[in-house]
């Protein structure tokens, strides 16, 4: 097969057309979490703070950005489990572009609002991301619409690449990056990038007991779909698309180690993100703040850094997770 994958290259060529569209986003360090797993230290990477709330519009900005005049004037259309629906509606909609967001009907309401709230048009079918995929081809064909994929595409990729650029500058000598995964942009993109620069960083990918598709795929050799369960980490369902190019080799040559989270160490890694920073964290931006806090991967004497992806959360789950945890510990600040 012809390597025609995107490289470290294609990373500040993303940040070059990015330039002022996106947040430089800041480290913070949580010393608690350091001292308890016997790290030298943990930061968390703020995407949470980027526009829309997430690092999804890293991504789609730098693939919008690269299209044709033709191309935004068909306008575009993409499918998502939200958060890159918001990121691409945002996008459009400040260059005057049509946007067509497609959706499962396993996407939340909550973020369903959002992205119609932002501009775009939605398209709900299917009872999975696949299911909604499906649509979005047919759509793309009836309509002659531009197709703006979620994670497996070489511009998004390198666009969510841009995160580990930015992580090393800040702390160059950093060990450990632990980071989500789900279509596998995300992690694709980091892994790729920061092993580029330093080839003995560690990268951890973190996947959900409820919805592990790329690890599946992984061990298949080939995409795999997995049931959408419900979770509080919900823009960490889906699959990774039945014709995966690029993210599942990706994650493959540059991954090193994987590890899974269940719904009670997310629930301890939003809180202790509340309790500790004050800032609010969507289920699958906590976690890597759970997986530490659950010793599941060994990073004593190592300097950590966890990316917090996210900020979208539905306030009732929210509040519900909060308050939970609170009843559950007489003292709040072991989490």
């Amino acid at each position: 097969m012809r390597e025609n994958l995107p490289g470290l290259r294609d990373v500040y060529a993303a940040r070059r057309r990015l330039g002022n569209s996106v947040r430089r986003t800041p480290l913070v360090e949580d010393c608690l979490l350091a001292g308890k797993t016997g790290a030298r230290s943990v930061h968390f990477k703020l995407e949470c703070q980027q526009h829309t709330g997430s690092f999804k519009v890293r991504g789609a900005t730098n693939k919008i950005l690269s299209l044709s005049d033709e191309q935004k004037k068909r306008g575009v259309i993409t499918f998502s489990t939200g958060n890159h629906g918001k990121a691409v509606a945002h996008v459009c909609t400040g260059l005057n572009i049509r946007a067509v967001v497609c959706l499962s009907e396993h996407v939340p309401s909550y973020r369903v609002e959002m992205i119609r709230a932002m501009g775009a048009e939605l398209q709900v079918r299917g009872a999975s991301q696949d299911e909604a995929e499906e649509h979005y081809y047919a759509l793309a064909q009836e309509q002659r619409l531009t197709m703006i994929e979620p994670f497996d595409d070489p511009l998004i990729v390198a666009g969510q690449g841009t995160i580990a650029l930015e992580i090393l500058e800040d702390l160059p000598d950093a060990d450990v990056l632990m980071v989500q995964l789900s279509g596998g942009g995300l992690l694709a993109g980091i892994a790729m990038a920061a092993k580029s620069v330093n080839p003995d960083i560690h990268v951890v990918g973190i996947s959900l007991e409820r919805s592990p598709a790329m690890l599946e795929s992984l061990k298949a050799g080939r995409p795999v779909s997995v049931e959408e369960k419900n979770t509080l980490a919900d823009s960490l369902l889906g699959g990774i698309g039945r014709n995966n190019r690029y993210t599942l080799r990706l994650v493959d040559r540059y991954v090193d180690e994987h590890i899974v989270v269940n719904e009670e160490h997310i629930k301890d890694g939003m809180f202790h993100i509340f309790n500790h920073h004050r800032m609010i964290a969507e289920g699958a931006a906590a976690v890597g703040a759970g997986a530490l806090l659950h010793g599941l991967n060994d990073v004593a004497g190592k300097k950590v850094v966890a990316l917090m992806s996210g900020s979208t959360v539905n306030s009732e789950s929210y509040i519900q997770t909060i308050q939970e945890r609170l009843q559950m510990y007489t003292d709040p600040y072991i989490l």
